[in-house]
């Protein structure tokens, strides 16, 4: 992936704190819905809206989709990127 693709996923997720959040406590992990609220602090339904956009968006995917309850869900590679992009820029 190139810089381009990088700093334009970058300004899509600066645009909302929320999508920020998301991944940045997603990390390198695998998270589920419901701490990645707490954590945040909104409510689940909101989190699952934020991940549906990051996952339309190719910034997180979820590991079981046939899951109705508990799904997991961790960055993708374009995700990581951005995250590092971000510690260099501190």
């Amino acid at each position: 992936m190139n810089e381009d693709e990088i700093l334009n996923s970058l300004g899509y997720l600066m645009a909302s704190s929320y999508r920020l959040s998301v991944i940045k406590y997603i990390g390198k992990g695998v998270k589920i819905p419901s701490d990645i609220a707490k954590q945040i602090g909104v409510r689940t339904n909101h989190i699952s809206n934020v991940l549906a956009d990051l996952k339309e968006n190719n910034l997180v995917i979820c590991l079981n989709e046939d899951a109705h309850k508990v799904r997991l869900y961790k960055n993708t590679e374009l995700s990581l990127e951005i995250l590092k992009y971000l510690q260099e820029m501190e």
